[in-house]
């Protein structure tokens, strides 16, 4: 593994606003794409407690919940997402 996850980003967010994953109580909200048609539906949601968690998901095609203040949030896939790594901000 490359360095700790420290943001994970919508490719191409929604105009105006900044997307952030989903926080709950339970942690970050995913959806697994094994669930078909109802992934979205709240009975199958996954939940991580870490990043780090998060990008394990995300690699073995989970989407996650992504939502911004004042808007509802939406499930994105992976290959819709770019996750920042530590080692990706360091400069040489």
């Amino acid at each position: 593994m490359r360095g700790r996850v420290i943001r994970i980003e919508r490719i191409s967010s929604r105009a105006g606003v900044i997307e952030e994953p989903a926080v709950t109580s339970k942690g970050y909200q995913l959806a697994d794409a094994a669930q078909g048609k109802n992934k979205h539906h709240a009975e199958f949601a996954v939940y991580a407690k870490s990043l780090d968690e998060v990008a394990v998901l995300l690699d073995k095609g989970f989407s996650l919940w992504m939502g911004a203040k004042g808007k509802r949030a939406s499930l994105i896939a992976p290959r819709s997402l770019r996750i920042v790594r530590s080692e990706d901000c360091i400069s040489a």
